[in-house]
């Protein structure tokens, strides 16, 4: 078992989630069911699944919930993407939430012990 709240990558993807809810609360109304929720639940999505892995009795546990993770960090990217080209986000905030979930990413899938450091 893992204290998730030591972990370098629940830490980051903690402050990512925090920074997504602050970009999408500008969509326009119409996407709080859309866009708006499905990136909330995306990226709230990585933490979260870092914190249930870590009560895993495995290390092959642990990482199949850094995996899903990751893979939720796909999902918020192609959301960004989208929110990008509808005008909801400008490039440049675009590109350092893009930045931040790709090297979240990258953290999550390194050896359990390197995301701890």
């Amino acid at each position: 078992m893992h204290n998730y709240e030591n972990l370098k990558v629940w830490q980051r993807g903690m402050d990512f989630t925090v920074s997504v809810y602050h970009a999408s609360a500008r969509f326009p109304a119409e996407e709080r069911f859309g866009l708006t929720s499905q990136l909330r639940r995306a990226s709230s999505s990585i933490p979260m699944n870092i914190a249930e892995g870590s009560g895993s009795s495995s290390d092959k546990e642990f990482c199949r919930f850094l995996e899903i993770a990751a893979r939720s960090g796909y999902e918020v990217l192609t959301g960004i993407e989208i929110a990008r080209r509808l005008g909801y986000v400008e490039n440049e905030q675009a590109a350092e939430l893009l930045e931040r979930s790709s090297r979240n990413r990258r953290h999550a899938h390194r050896p359990h012990p390197q995301i701890a450091e």
